[in-house]
Parts: C-alpha cells; sequence; structure tokens
C-alpha cells in the first residue's frame, strides 16, 4: 500500500512536469513574439540600405528585369496595369490599404471601368486587419477571396490548410511579374526584396499558374461559384524558364525538390537570399555537403527580420553551417524578405518560397528558375550590392555567444518541424 501511495504522489508531478516541458518552447515563443510586438508599437524608423537599378537581360525570345527596391517595382507593375487592353490577373499574399494598396486598388478598378477583364486573388488570413471597406470592389471585377479556413467540413485535411502565399501579376499575355514583393508603403522602400519582369513565351506558363490557382479555388461553399477562367494555350514553350509550384491540396511540392537539385550539381558557388532559414535536415545537408566539396556557399540572411521566433529557431543552424564552411551574412538596418539563389553562374531562381517548411512543404507557392548566364551574372551583381549592407558571422563570434542565447536556442530547438 504504501509503495502504491508513492507512486500516487509522484505521478501528478511527473505529468506536470512532462506538460511543462512540452509546453516550454510554445510559451517562450509566445512571449517573445509578444515582447518585440511591443518594442516595435508605433516606432517608425528611417531606413537605408543599398540599391541597385533595375537590370533588364535577354533570355531565350523574351527579357527578365530584376527588381530590388520596391518603388521601382511598384512603378513598373502599375504602368503595365495602366497600359492593359484585354486582361489584368493580381494575385497577392498581403494587399494593405494604404498608400500603395490604394493605387494598386484605384489602377485595377480604372483598367475594369474601361473594359479590361480584371481577376483578383488575395489571402484573406494575411489581410485579416485590413478595413472590409478596401477589400470591396466594383461588381464587374472578379474577385477570390482565399478562405481563413479553407478545410470546410475535412478539418483534418492537411492538404487544405496552406496559405496562398504567392504574389503574381500578369497582364495582356505579354508581361509578367513573379516574385517576393507583397503590395504595401512599407514595402516600397523599407524592405530589401527581389522580383522579376518576363516577357515572351514564358508568360503564357505565369498565366497558366494563375488560372490553375483561380480554377482549383474558385468554387465557393453557400454561395455561386466564380467563373472558371479558360486559356488558349500557346504553342510554344520557353526552354530556359520553368515555373515551379507548391500546390498543397494536390500534394505537389516541386520547390523543394528545385533547389536541392540545384545545390546537388553546383560546382563553383551557391549564393542564396532567403527571409526566414529553417530547412529540414536534408536541404541544410545538401548546403554543407556542397561546402565541404569546395563549393562556396553564402547564406544571405536578416540580421532581424519581423518574425523574432524564426530568427531565434535559425540560430540554431549555424554550428552545423559554419563547421562546413558555410558563409553566413546578415543583412543590416533593413528586412531582407527576398526568396532568391543563383548557381554557378547560370541557375538562378526568384520567388516567394522562403526556406522553410510552411514555404517548401505547406503553402501555395511559385519560383521561376531560369537557365542563362546573363542573369545570373545580373543575380550575382544584385548579391554583391546586398552583401556589402551585410555583417558576417564569425566562428569566434558565434562561439562567444552568452549562456541566455544558447538556452533560448535550445528551449525553442523543439519548434523546428513547425515552421
Amino acid at each position: 500500500m504504501s509503495h502504491r501511495s508513492s507512486a500516487d504522489r509522484w505521478l501528478p508531478l511527473v505529468r506536470r512536469a512532462a506538460l511543462g516541458i512540452a509546453a516550454a518552447p510554445f510559451l517562450m515563443a509566445i512571449a517573445m513574439t509578444l515582447v518585440d510586438s511591443y518594442r516595435r508599437r508605433g516606432k517608425r524608423r528611417s531606413v537605408s540600405f543599398p540599391t541597385a537599378p533595375p537590370s533588364t537581360v535577354p533570355v531565350g525570345d523574351g527579357e527578365v528585369t530584376t527588381y530590388t527596391f520596391g518603388n521601382d517595382l511598384y512603378d513598373a507593375m502599375l504602368t503595365a496595369i495602366d497600359s492593359a487592353q484585354r486582361q489584368v490577373l493580381l494575385e497577392t499574399y498581403i494587399w494593405k490599404s494604404d498608400e500603395i494598396g490604394q493605387r494598386f486598388k484605384s489602377a485595377v478598378e480604372a483598367a475594369a471601368r474601361r473594359g479590361v477583364e480584371v481577376y483578383l486573388i488575395y489571402d484573406a488570413f494575411a489581410n485579416l486587419v485590413v478595413s472590409p471597406r478596401f477589400k470591396h470592389f466594383a461588381s464587374s471585377i472578379h474577385v477570390l477571396r482565399y478562405p481563413v479556413y479553407a478545410a470546410g467540413l475535412r478539418p483534418f485535411a492537411l492538404s487544405r490548410y496552406g496559405r496562398d502565399h504567392r504574389k503574381i501579376l500578369v497582364v495582356d499575355d505579354a508581361i509578367g511579374f513573379v516574385g517576393g514583393y507583397n503590395l504595401g508603403t512599407d514595402y516600397a522602400t523599407e524592405w530589401r526584396d527581389t522580383h522579376v519582369r518576363i516577357t515572351g513565351p514564358a508568360v503564357w506558363d505565369l498565366k497558366r499558374a494563375f488560372a490553375d490557382f483561380w480554377n482549383l479555388n474558385r468554387r465557393r461553399r453557400f454561395r455561386a461559384s466564380e467563373r472558371p477562367l479558360l486559356l488558349e494555350t500557346a504553342s510554344t514553350w520557353e526552354p530556359t524558364i520553368r515555373f515551379h509550384r507548391n500546390v498543397p491540396r494536390l500534394w505537389m511540392f516541386p520547390i523543394r525538390t528545385m533547389y536541392i537539385e540545384a545545390i546537388a550539381r553546383a560546382s563553383k558557388n551557391i549564393w542564396l537570399t532567403t527571409a526566414y532559414f529553417l530547412p529540414d535536415p536534408d536541404f541544410a545537408e545538401a548546403l554543407t555537403a556542397a561546402a565541404r566539396r569546395g563549393v562556396d556557399v553564402r547564406l544571405l540572411i536578416p540580421r532581424k527580420s519581423n518574425h523574432v521566433v524564426s530568427d531565434w529557431i535559425s540560430r540554431g543552424y549555424f554550428s552545423q553551417l559554419l563547421d562546413a564552411g558555410v558563409t553566413v551574412l546578415r543583412y543590416r538596418d533593413a528586412m531582407v524578405h527576398a526568396k532568391t539563389a543563383t548557381i554557378d553562374g547560370t541557375w538562378t531562381t526568384v520567388g516567394t518560397a522562403n526556406i522553410d517548411r510552411l514555404s517548401l512543404s505547406g503553402n501555395y507557392e511559385i519560383n521561376v528558375e531560369i537557365i542563362d548566364p546573363r542573369l545570373a551574372g545580373a543575380m550575382e551583381d544584385a548579391f554583391r550590392v546586398d552583401e556589402s549592407n551585410c555583417l558576417e558571422l564569425t566562428r569566434a563570434e558565434w562561439e562567444a555567444r552568452d549562456i541566455y542565447r544558447r538556452f533560448t536556442e535550445f528551449v525553442l530547438n523543439p519548434l523546428r518541424p513547425l515552421l
């Protein structure tokens, strides 16, 4: 009896301890997020970082223009919308109701008034804080609001929980834009991101990516469906440009495969920029294996991003990277939100997918893969400009971090598989 009574006394304590250990990473993440949000509240600061003008190179039967500064990109996108004669397809993750957001809304409404067919897609969850009035469009505009909760009566269907993280603009089958920029005033001058403008046959593939998403998600429960978006398929292909689309509802995640295959083939250099670096073990091993075989691997990330928990969890990979010889570069004074890579002076990708599990195996994403030395050269030039605004993480600095930082990294480590 005494043995049984002792066990009965200890069992609740063991359960509470186990629950506390399991909950600790989540509680710390919540606390860190709240503290960081409080510190940022109401603060506006002057942001300055080096930029390069738009760079245009011929690729195949068209051209690719690289944009690394928001104002330059938005001017080009608005010009394209203003010149539209037949159709505008615009998809974005975040569409703020500020000055830039209003300019885009006014542009698409003006296009619709002059008879242009306008289709819009935006993610409802990402825009919860945006005024409902702003999200009301003229009846002549076709709007797909990707729902906050898309699983419907299938709550356990994990394939229905991915967010629409894509950013696409296609105008008149002639001009396409894709990349990391959302729509908002902050992104115009305060964030460092990358977008590309594409002309030529590849625009058809970008249009198809938009139409496939529209047609897959256009049916609305309990109300009338938006009409399908029909395409006239182009008869030509652009062999040097391919679009890779993550479609969680169909369990398609080719962007991760694209990256790992390209990294495995690298022999000279891998220069990769990402807003959040939270790779799975195989992705991290692909990068470190490349560095160990002598490839110049450089990883450029924000010194401080807009998600403090992601910053801390990403530090858990630094020892592995530094041990293998990877150069870790931390971007100063501004949020770098670009999702780009260039390899061996030939291969380039620009898109919407971060190097984290949410992007590579969770959300709707799109990246363009381009095989062209001239574009790769332009991307390397842009990387060097960014590198001039970075602090390199040295082995001595990393090993000298204090016990508080090591403890925080340790506690948050279990959250890796979730982000």
